[in-house]
């Protein structure tokens, strides 16, 4: 496995915007623990009010997005390194929420709803 450097935010934020995504930052420089991580997430892509806090609830809400326009979303998580150093379980736990909602809106056919989730850890 190679380990690659991660791409800066201003960078991914404008490759996104080139090719037409919207773009969703979440910084958790200052989230050093779960809770707080979801709730910026949760902030960055305006989810409704009862979005419940918890990965389900995370899980549903990034596979879901129909409050937000069709097309694609790019979720740019900057500063991810604060919650793996101080809490490994809940970064592992949030990520792979993040990687299957990402899969769970790849573009395929027969998808009807216009909707697509990238998720981006940036610098």
């Amino acid at each position: 496995m190679t380990v690659k450097a991660k791409p800066d935010l201003k960078t991914v934020a404008e490759q996104a915007r080139a090719r037409g995504a919207y773009t969703h930052v979440v910084d958790t420089a200052e989230h050093p623990d779960r809770g707080s991580t979801l709730n910026a997430i949760a902030a960055a892509l305006s989810f409704p009010d009862h979005f419940g806090r918890n990965l389900d609830t995370l899980y549903d809400g990034l596979t879901d997005l129909s409050w937000l326009p069709p097309g694609e979303h790019v979720l740019i998580w900057r500063a991810s390194e604060v919650l793996k150093r101080s809490d490994l379980k809940s970064y592992l736990a949030v990520h792979s929420v993040l990687s299957d909602a990402q899969r769970a809106l790849a573009p395929r056919e027969g998808r009807r709803d216009g909707r697509q989730l990238t998720v981006v850890l940036a610098d």
